[in-house]
């Protein structure tokens, strides 16, 4: 790279500054390296497992394609005549002539954004060789014949991982900012980087977890988690929140929302201009939410069944009671979505009507097409998770945020990698990022029961293909009202899954499809004036999810305008707003309550 002659020569980082940093490294790395020679020393010496099937799959895969050596000469015949293009596209530039690219990123693709990597020819070349070689790897991957499907997916998946992985961006001397800065800090962001990398270690105990933002510059109830409110019912597995209104009239019934059980309610409350939480109470809704408890072994034998009497019924009951309410809506994100049905079709059993409505958010029902998740679950891989569980009594929070990040790796790990190993830098305050972190555990009773029931045998979706407390369970059989929102982007709930699940009620259902993803997509409050979403006016769901599309209209704007109107248009009567100090049940704690204070993994004490 040229030098400028007259700029002048940047200055030496200050030696104390050094010192202290390497001080801090040598500290580190010693503490860690001793660490980790004792717990090898106590588990002993095991064999390497295979727990995802990954290399009998790759096995798999490589018998099938050397098997076809014709068509593997082909793919190597097209990557050598890709390559020889972009020699020649390379050393046209390198004389100043300009000529198309044969390899582009993808616009969403942020690792090469930095103008380097189209201006400077070295840098150009560097990331269309690895564009190109990219994309014959997934070529010939993707098309190798006589696979099953199962070992498909997972070639797939990994093949995917592995590209990331080996990006040039993920690179000190093949990433030109980081390369700039090495020179600029004469090396100090790596050693930086490497100090950051040691910390992230020992923060895990051994095991290397990306910090992802500074939880440090977040507190909930302070900056996070604010809409006022008391907490005035507790179980075993929630602390019930009820929201303190800003109108002097609300709507008749109650709103109980029930968020996913893997990560702490407040996604729906994270600062005051995007809280969904805090729009609905100025819309005139009395919100309640549940606030998962955070399992710890005591809570090891808590099954469906428990999340279902003791969550969202046990919640119902403390609406009425607080409210005198006989009849409420209901809204569910991600897997409370689940519950949410799951509980509706048991109370459709039991001829209870308390819920009124129900709403879901990007959630799955039938897991018939589960996406990328479907990688993670087959019989080998329950059963290896099962023992680990076994062991411990619960599946930890970070395990499964782990596998939610690989599927989107490029943004929700290697962008870390590079900022906080390679830039040196320490990881910028987000709130979003902060609650991605807030990880909740998982009683090992309960998520058994939903990976074999839910994806594994698809049970839900089948007219009894399941039983709460002894009740046959049939989403058929729900005939109330439903709103079902999804996400164009959504790699979690992919949307035409929530589609086949929509369809299984045997009530009026109004399909809305958002813009963006799992949780952009969600939390777009109106104020944004971002996304847009699709709305189709017919009655009757049609047969397939492209047909619904086909036929529907895009509108600006969010969603939550269009869900508000329907909720009303059921129901609006009004009463006077109800404070949760005037109601039957008496106050625990402030909102947001000490089930959602408790972070990363650290239980509070069940409730008695």
């Amino acid at each position: 790279m040229a030098v400028n002659a007259e700029t002048a020569k940047p200055e030496l980082p200050d030696p104390q500054e050094v010192a202290k940093t390497y001080a801090e490294v040598a500290q580190r790395a010693s503490k860690l390296l001793h660490e980790h020679v004792k717990r090898q020393a106590a588990r002993g010496i095991s064999p390497p497992e295979d727990e995802l099937g990954i290399a009998q799959a790759f096995m798999d895969m490589m018998a099938k394609l050397l098997a076809n050596p014709y068509k593997l000469a082909q793919a190597q015949m097209n990557l050598v005549w890709d390559y020889f293009s972009l020699w020649q596209h390379s050393t046209l530039r390198f004389m100043g002539m300009s000529g198309a690219p044969v390899a582009t990123p993808a616009k969403e693709d942020k690792r090469f954004k930095d103008e380097e990597w189209q201006d400077h020819f070295l840098f150009d070349f560097i990331k269309q060789s690895y564009l190109i070689s990219a994309r014959h790897i997934h070529d010939v991957v993707g098309s190798v014949e006589g696979l099953d499907e199962i070992s498909r997916k997972k070639v797939n998946f990994f093949t995917s991982q592995y590209i990331n992985a080996l990006s040039p961006s993920n690179f000190a001397l093949t990433n030109p900012e980081v390369f700039r800065e090495t020179v600029k800090s004469h090396g100090q962001n790596l050693v930086k980087g490497l100090n950051n990398l040691l910390r992230d270690v020992e923060e895990g105990d051994g095991q290397l977890r990306v910090k992802m933002t500074d939880t440090s510059a977040f507190e909930c109830g302070k900056n996070v988690a604010t809409t006022p409110g008391k907490v005035v019912f507790q179980t075993d597995l929630i602390q019930l929140i009820q929201y303190t209104p800003t109108t002097t009239e609300a709507l008749k019934r109650p709103l109980l929302i029930v968020p996913p059980w893997i990560n702490k309610y407040y996604i729906l409350d994270l600062r005051e201009k995007n809280s969904l939480i805090r729009w609905a109470v100025e819309q005139g809704h009395t919100v309640f939410v549940m606030s998962w408890v955070n399992p710890d072994e005591k809570l090891a034998q808590k099954g469906f069944d428990d999340y279902v009497k003791e969550g969202v019924l046990a919640a119902v009951d403390a609406i009425e009671q607080q409210t005198g309410e006989k009849e409420i809506n209901a809204a569910a994100y991600c897997l409370g979505g689940t519950l949410l049905a799951t509980t509706l079709a048991y109370m459709a059993a039991k001829k209870d009507k308390r819920i009124a409505s129900a709403t879901f958010f990007t959630t799955l029902t039938d897991f018939s097409q589960p996406g990328e998740l479907g990688v993670f679950i087959d019989e080998g891989q329950v059963t290896s998770l099962e023992k680990k569980m076994a062991e411990r009594g619960y599946l930890e929070g970070t395990e499964m945020a782990n596998t939610f990040n690989m599927l989107r790796s490029n943004d929700l790990v290697w962008s870390f990698v590079v900022n906080n190993y390679l830039m040196g830098k320490d990881p910028f305050p987000f709130d979003l990022l902060y609650w991605n972190s807030d990880s909740t555990r998982m009683p090992a009773k309960m998520h058994s029961y939903y990976l074999r029931n839910m994806y594994m045998k698809n049970a839900l979706v089948q007219p009894g293909g399941i039983e709460i407390d002894g009740v046959k369970i049939d989403l058929g059989k729900i005939k109330v009202p439903c709103y079902f929102i999804s996400t164009i982007e959504d790699h979690i709930a992919p949307w035409k899954s929530t589609y086949l699940g929509a369809k299984v009620f045997g009530g009026p259902v109004r399909f809305v499809l958002g813009g963006s993803g799992h949780i952009a997509g969600i939390v777009n409050p109106p104020s944004a004036n971002k996304y847009g979403y699709w709305t189709n006016p017919t009655k009757t769901l049609p047969e397939s999810a492209e047909d619904w599309l086909a036929a529907a209209t895009q509108n600006p704007g969010s969603w939550w305008t269009d869900w508000q109107a329907w909720v009303t248009a059921h129901d609006d009567a009004k009463v006077p707003a109800r404070d949760p100090i005037n109601g039957k049940l008496k106050i625990l704690e402030d909102a947001p309550g000490s089930f959602v204070k408790a972070r990363l993994d650290k239980a509070p004490k069940a409730a008695s």
